[in-house]
């Protein structure tokens, strides 16, 4: 065995994983319940971890990303309405006092004119926008590991610190999107299963069931307040003008504004959850500029990691 695959599969490796994996496992079993999607992850970071050095190089960088992700899904142990009350008809009031648009019938909120006058071209246009919002901080987080990895690491752990404060507002401002009350109205009904609402019309006319699967693994529905999905591509594109990305940049701010529309537009947002989503990023990003980056105690973190992937 020559001396890449004895670090690969000394003892110093591979407890180090299996115990991870274990810990995974009974955590998650006794927080949430078994899952396949666990398998799937821990399956994921094994082979990457074991394949080469290069992959295991590669799986640690997006481990940062793996943590958030189980931190998200562990959010189901403790949904955030049995911590506040649930806030459903004073933030439509709001939305609507607002941005209300005036009709013949009265006032309604913009999700509400959209969901009256949608089209077909909106439909698919808003379903492939919002198919964005995870997949392109991954692609842009792969692009930057190969390119400037002090940058990924940047981007992965400010992209970790803004869903943190998202997280934090979630509990202590649970909110109903504007899909459950066109549905439920304004009594709160607590374990209300996850909802496609206007997504629905993407699935329906491609004759697929992609939104169907993502929203029926909500981790909490009465998490509309911020909207994260708008935070994302706010946090790429300030990324992308750091690391100056040109042209490619012009498509991140048209990812972004297509994702702010879409969550008005099929009803998973109100314009304020939007708004809210803006400034948790803004807010996440000076905090992460102006605060943590000048703790020696967080650079030093940073520059052990970079070992690990360099």
């Amino acid at each position: 065995m020559n001396s890449k695959a004895s670090y690969l599969y000394s003892p110093r490796s591979i407890f180090p994983a299996a115990g991870f994996t274990l810990i995974y496992f009974v955590l998650s079993f006794i927080l949430i319940g078994f899952k396949t999607d666990q398998l799937w992850l821990s399956l994921i970071f094994n082979v990457f971890y074991f394949l080469s050095e290069n992959t295991r190089k590669f799986i640690i960088g997006f481990s940062i990303f793996i943590v958030y992700w189980i931190i998200f899904d562990y959010m189901k142990a403790i949904p955030n309405y049995k911590i506040n009350s649930v806030h459903i008809q004073d933030l439509y009031n709001a939305e609507k006092y607002l941005f209300g648009i005036q009709t013949q019938e009265g006032v309604i909120t913009p999700n509400e004119y959209w969901k009256l006058n949608h089209n077909s071209f909106l439909d698919v246009l808003t379903g492939v926008f919002y198919l964005c919002w995870i997949p392109v901080p991954l692609a842009f987080a792969t692009w930057l590991f190969f390119k400037n990895k002090l940058l990924f690491l940047q981007f992965s752990l400010s992209f970790v610190f803004i869903n943190f404060i998202g997280f934090v507002i979630y509990y202590i401002y649970p909110a109903a999107p504007p899909w459950y009350i066109q549905q439920y109205g304004v009594d709160f009904i607590p374990g209300t299963p996850g909802n496609t609402a206007g997504l629905s019309r993407f699935d329906v006319y491609f004759h697929v069931s992609v939104f169907k699967n993502l929203y029926a693994k909500s981790s909490n529905v009465f998490a509309a307040m911020p909207s994260l999905h708008s935070s994302y591509p706010l946090l790429v594109l300030y990324y992308g003008i750091k690391n100056k990305a040109g042209l490619i940049n012009v498509i991140f701010a048209i990812v972004m504004g297509g994702i702010w529309f879409a969550a008005v537009y099929t009803s998973h947002h109100y314009i304020l959850d939007v708004l809210a989503g803006i400034a948790c990023a803004v807010l996440g990003i000076i905090l992460f500029n102006r605060v943590l980056l000048r703790s020696k105690g967080f650079v030093n973190f940073i520059n052990k990691y970079l070992e690990k992937i360099s």
